[in-house]
C-alpha cells in the first residue's frame, strides 16, 4: 500500500487540505502533517536556529494519522517523513493551496516549496492549487482523476508535478491542458501602501497587489485565465 503524506500552507485546518486529504485516501495510507497556521508565501524555507513543536491531531477523516507543526511547509515534509512516519512516503501532495500557484508566483509559493523539499528528498511530488473564488467545481471534478494519473509519472531529481485548478464553473472549464510551461509574467503587480508612521521615523507598510493579465501562450497562467486545468511539471534542480 503507498504510503501518501500530505501537508499544505493554509493550515491544518484549511479546507482545500480537508479535500485533498479525502480524494487521497482512496490510493494508500495518508500521513497529514501540516502548519498550525497560514504560511503562504513562506517558500521553501526551513527552521534551523528555534526548536519546533509538534502535536498528535484528531483529523476529521477517519483513518488518517495527523500532526500539527509549528514550522513551515517545508519543515513539515522534512519531519514527517524523518520522524513521523514509520516510513518514507511515496508520495509527498502539497495544497490544495488558496490561491493559484503559476509564473513568477511559484518563487514565493510555500505550497510548492513543500514538494520541493519532497522532491529533494528523493520522494514523488505533487504540488495541487486553485484559484480564490469559492467555487470549487472544476477542483472535485478533476482531483482524484488527475491523482491517480499523476502519482504514475516519471519525475527526474528535483522535479515536481505542479496543478492548478481554475476557479470557474465546470460547465464553463475547457478540461485539462498537460505539459505548460511556467509563465514569466507577474500575475500580481505589488505596490507598498503606507498604513501609518512609527516614532523615529518608521513607517508601517503593507503589500497590494494588481492583478496582471499578461501570459505566453502555452504556459501555466495561460492555461489558468483560458480555464483550464494547467499541469506542469516544475524544475528545481541545483
Amino acid at each position: 500500500m503507498r504510503k501518501i503524506m500530505v501537508t499544505n500552507d493554509d493550515g491544518i485546518g484549511s479546507d482545500g487540505l480537508i479535500r485533498l486529504v479525502k480524494a487521497a485516501k482512496v490510493f494508500g495510507e495518508v500521513y497529514v502533517v501540516a502548519p498550525d497556521g497560514q504560511r503562504s508565501a513562506a517558500s521553501h524555507s526551513i527552521t534551523l536556529h528555534d526548536e519546533m513543536i509538534i502535536y498528535p491531531y484528531e483529523y476529521l477523516i477517519e483513518g488518517v494519522k495527523a500532526f500539527i507543526c509549528s514550522g513551515t511547509p517545508a519543515d513539515c515534509v522534512r519531519v514527517g517523513s524523518l520522524n513521523l512516519m514509520d516510513r518514507k512516503p511515496d508520495v509527498v501532495l502539497s495544497g490544495v493551496n488558496h490561491g493559484y500557484n503559476v509564473a513568477t508566483d511559484i518563487q514565493y509559493s510555500a505550497t510548492v516549496g513543500a514538494a520541493f523539499e519532497a522532491a529533494f528528498q528523493g520522494y514523488h511530488a505533487i504540488a495541487l492549487s486553485e484559484g480564490m473564488e469559492p467555487c470549487h467545481e472544476v477542483t472535485d471534478f478533476y482531483l482524484q482523476q488527475l491523482l491517480e494519473e499523476l502519482m504514475e509519472k516519471s519525475l527526474q531529481y528535483g522535479q515536481i508535478l505542479n496543478v492548478n485548478f481554475p476557479d470557474c464553473p465546470l460547465s464553463a472549464c475547457k478540461g485539462v491542458l498537460y505539459d505548460r510551461t511556467v509563465s514569466r509574467g507577474i500575475p500580481y503587480q505589488d505596490h507598498y501602501v503606507e498604513k501609518g508612521k512609527l516614532p523615529n521615523g518608521g513607517i508601517r507598510l503593507m503589500v497590494e497587489g494588481d492583478i496582471s493579465l499578461e501570459s505566453e501562450e502555452g504556459s501555466d497562467y495561460r492555461a489558468i485565465l483560458e480555464n483550464y486545468v494547467s499541469v506542469g511539471v516544475v524544475n528545481n534542480i541545483m
